[in-house]
């Protein structure tokens, strides 16, 4: 997981707590610039994709290969910088007038269909 050095949440007591232990688990790094970092990894073979309301499907992309996803403020999304290094932008349908869901149900969603299609 990368987060950006400012502007975002510390990993406390409570994130452990509701990550139900996985913070201990899964690599933690902070990075400076976001926008550099997805340079250095897309040099690496990394497809850098965005969650975006109003994009590709997600289940119509190809995510099967090295795959890294940029997921955005629960308010303001992706900020216009970091979201024009993206690959794509990748969108979940909405249904009955939702607008958006929150940030960590949308990154199980599309991390699950990672995972699927890595499966096939």
């Amino acid at each position: 997981m990368v987060i950006p050095k400012d502007n975002s949440v510390e990993v406390t007591s409570t994130v452990i707590k509701v990550s139900v232990g996985l913070a201990f688990r899964i690599p933690i790094l902070k990075v400076t610039n976001l926008s550099r970092f997805i340079d250095m990894i897309k040099k690496e073979g990394f497809w850098v994709y965005g969650a975006d309301m109003s994009h590709n499907v997600y289940y119509e992309m190809d995510l099967t290969g090295n795959v890294a996803l940029v997921m955005g403020n629960e308010g303001s999304g992706i900020r216009e910088k970091v979201k024009s290094k993206c690959d794509a932008l990748i969108s979940i349908p909405m249904a009955n007038n939702v607008d958006s869901l929150n940030v960590s149900v949308s990154a199980g969603i599309l991390l699950f269909e990672i995972f699927k299609q890595k499966s096939r």
